[in-house]
């Protein structure tokens, strides 16, 4: 068996030039799906944070049937003391407490329906990035009471401006009329039409006020240190509220449904592309061995003629091809966790990425998701489909006949 091993050694650097081109491709190939993996999965994870840190957060406590329904009187009691358990506990980077109503807004001009937010001014900045978009203005100050941050969709569409007032008109949880006069101190463009068009916030005492919630809210929105940690959080959470069974804990993957088929679709895409590089990169050992194989015909002619078996010859190629294919995914491993780790910490951006950063309040660069996963997914990929190339070139030598071969130019 070592002589078997010795032979193919030997026999790949006969010509050295072909092995390494066929060794440099997969090198190549491998350190091109490292970096790509580790910097998908990085995206992803900045995708996440992104969504989340919008408006959701990692976790929520809110009413059981609130998720489903959202209705005024599926709320969380005391929201505001239970926000101040939750930043006590271990893991926990922030917590806010919330609270959601649907009102007519009017200006003096023009009337339209929103989805006003009563929320903690103090706290919502740890939990959301919503508070950093402030394009005009401020923010809600700690301790204001008839201040309102609004869209600047919502802006353009009412005919406001900064300390210009609102009124709004909605129902209270007792089932009164809610009616406020408030102060727009803060216009604030998201970028995304939806939420710059029906979405504003004014302080949560204020808010409680106005649609007779009492000490009550809808959501304790938690942040947690990182998305990894969100399962273990949403656990502790549980625990923390397990006397209230009117209260449910939701992750981001229930709070966000759509996220992770996003994810698993543009993954999918992805690995089209991948798919291209690991075919081309089979062909080339396919290729390399074919030509190895038939280069050595009379030679595996001589050795059929003096006793060696198919079987061996064949094992022979393929030890051929499992050492090339090796050295390729050593070596490509190596360069690219030395590329991905690189840029893991110093980050990677596109042109233009840091103006559009800048304009929805968003990290200045990516940074790759180096992992056991990233590093071996696609390599391991590689070299099972460089071992499957040289089936075809192995298996030509179980119809060689010594006679002809010996004869073959």
């Amino acid at each position: 068996m070592n002589v078997t091993w010795r032979l193919a050694w030997r026999n790949l650097w006969r010509h050295s030039r072909r092995t390494w081109l066929t060794v440099g491709a997969m090198v190549f190939c491998n350190t091109l799906l490292v970096f790509l993996i580790s910097l998908q999965l990085g995206s992803y994870t900045m995708m996440i944070d992104n969504t989340l840190n919008a408006f959701t957060g990692h976790v929520q406590i809110q009413h059981v049937k609130y998720l489903d329904e959202q209705k005024m009187r599926q709320n969380v009691p005391d929201v505001q003391a239970l926000a101040a358990r939750v930043r006590a506990q271990n893991g926990v980077e922030a917590a806010a407490a919330r609270a959601v109503a649907f009102a007519l807004a009017s200006s003096n001009e023009r009337s339209f329906g929103i989805q006003i937010s009563g929320v903690e001014p103090t706290f919502e900045p740890g939990v959301s990035s919503f508070p950093g978009l402030v394009k005009e203005g401020r923010y809600l100050s700690p301790g204001a009471q008839d201040e309102i941050v609004i869209g600047k969709v919502l802006a353009e569409n009412l005919k406001v401006g900064l300390g210009d007032e609102l009124t709004f008109l909605g129902s209270g949880l007792d089932g009164s009329f809610a009616a406020a006069v408030a102060t727009v101190v803060g216009i604030v463009a998201t970028g995304f039409d939806e939420a710059d068009r029906g979405v504003a916030q004014v302080p949560l005492t204020w808010f409680q006020q106005v649609f007779a919630m009492g000490d009550h809210g809808h959501a304790v929105v938690i942040r947690a240190q990182h998305i990894d940690t969100a399962p273990a959080i949403a656990a502790q959470m549980r625990a923390l509220v397990a006397d209230q069974s009117e209260l449910a804990v939701r992750d981001w993957d229930a709070l966000q449904p759509g996220l992770r088929q996003a994810i698993a679709s543009d993954m999918a895409s992805a690995w089209f592309m991948y798919a291209v590089l690991i075919v081309l990169v089979a062909f080339s050992v396919l290729n390399t061995q074919l030509m190895s194989v038939l280069e050595r015909t009379r030679e595996f002619g001589v050795m059929l003629a003096l006793g060696m078996s198919p079987g061996k010859l064949a094992r022979l190629v393929g030890i051929e091809t499992l050492l090339m294919s090796l050295l390729g995914l050593v070596l490509g491993i190596l360069v690219g966790a030395a590329l991905a780790g690189y840029l893991s910490v110093v980050g990677f951006y596109y042109p233009g990425m840091e103006e559009m950063a800048a304009r929805f309040n968003l990290p200045d660069r990516m940074y790759p998701e180096v992992s056991v996963l990233s590093l071996l997914w696609g390599p391991v990929i590689v070299f099972i489909f460089a071992l499957l190339a040289a089936v075809y070139p192995a298996l030509r030598l179980y119809r060689l006949l010594p006679v002809a071969a010996m004869r073959a130019v």
